[in-house]
This record gives structure tokens, C-alpha cells and sequence, in this order.
């Protein structure tokens, strides 16, 4: 199998570009948002949108924060899964209708269902987190982010 060639480096290109996902991270990371609700819905992002260095960082970072293999290895199946916690399911639904949102009508029901979980803040978080992860994919893929070398605590 033949490493596939990363297009840009989009960092080196122009810092600044990156300046307002950047600042939406720390956002997040400053919230009472859970890292583990953080990277799951980082991950599944990721898998919905089919971005491998995205979907590698975040299983590492999962990993690292001490998330299990199991509930990694069946995300894409979470509904059938008996290992995650309603607010888990909240989030990863809303992830799902978010990153998918030209297919999706985010309906009051959702909206509601998702608000018993979530305070506003905590509401605002877990959107920013799609919107950040949704646009980090969006460099990823395009411009073959190298899969592979990431490592915990290298952001």
C-alpha cells in the first residue's frame, strides 16, 4: 500500500488561516463541556465526513483521556449500543443532524430532546465542537492531512 501524498500543509502555508478554528478549540476546551463527550463527538464527526487523519487524532486523544476501545470500535452504531449514556446519545445525535445539516431539518423535537441534557452554554459548546471538527475535516481531506504520526499532546 502506497503512502498517499499530503496536497498542503495548510499551518505552514498561512497560521492565520487557522487563527478562528483555533480559537473555537479553545473555546470549547475552556467549557464545562466533557472531554469525553468532546472527542466523541469529534470522532463520529469525522467518521460521518470520512476523514482519516481527523478519525486517528481523535480515537488517539480519546484514548489518551482514557475513553475505552469498545465504545470506539461500535460508534457508528451507538443507537444499538448499550454503552453510552443519554447525554452521550443527546450529543451524538445533534453531532449527526449538525454535520449533516443539508439533510437534515434540526427539528424542535431534537432541539428539545438535546436541551434536557445541555444548559445553553454547555448547548453552545457541544455545537461549536460540530462546527470546529466540521471545518477542521473540511482542510483534512481536501489537502491530505497526513494520517498516522499524530500524537496526543502534539495540538
Amino acid at each position: 500500500m502506497g503512502k498517499i501524498e499530503q496536497r498542503m500543509d495548510y499551518f505552514s502555508v498561512d497560521p492565520k488561516a487557522m487563527k478562528g478554528l483555533m480559537e473555537i478549540e479553545k473555546y470549547v476546551a475552556q467549557s464545562s463541556l466533557s472531554k469525553t463527550i468532546f472527542e466523541l463527538v469529534k470522532y463520529r464527526a469525522s467518521q460521518i465526513n470520512g476523514c482519516a487523519y481527523c478519525m486517528d487524532m481523535h480515537t488517539k486523544d480519546a484514548l489518551h483521556e482514557g475513553e475505552t476501545d469498545q465504545r470506539l470500535f461500535v460508534l457508528s452504531g451507538w443507537r444499538d449500543a448499550p454503552f453510552y449514556t443519554d447525554k452521550e446519545r443527546a450529543a451524538l445525535e445533534w453531532t449527526e443532524a449538525l454535520t449533516e445539516i443539508s439533510k437534515n431539518h434540526i427539528t424542535d423535537d431534537l432541539y428539545e430532546r438535546v436541551s434536557q441534557y445541555f444548559d445553553e452554554k454547555e448547548l453552545l459548546a457541544l455545537t461549536m465542537t460540530i462546527i470546529g471538527i466540521n471545518g477542521w475535516n473540511r482542510l483534512a481531506i481536501p489537502f491530505r492531512s497526513h494520517v498516522g504520526d499524530y500524537q496526543p499532546g502534539q495540538r
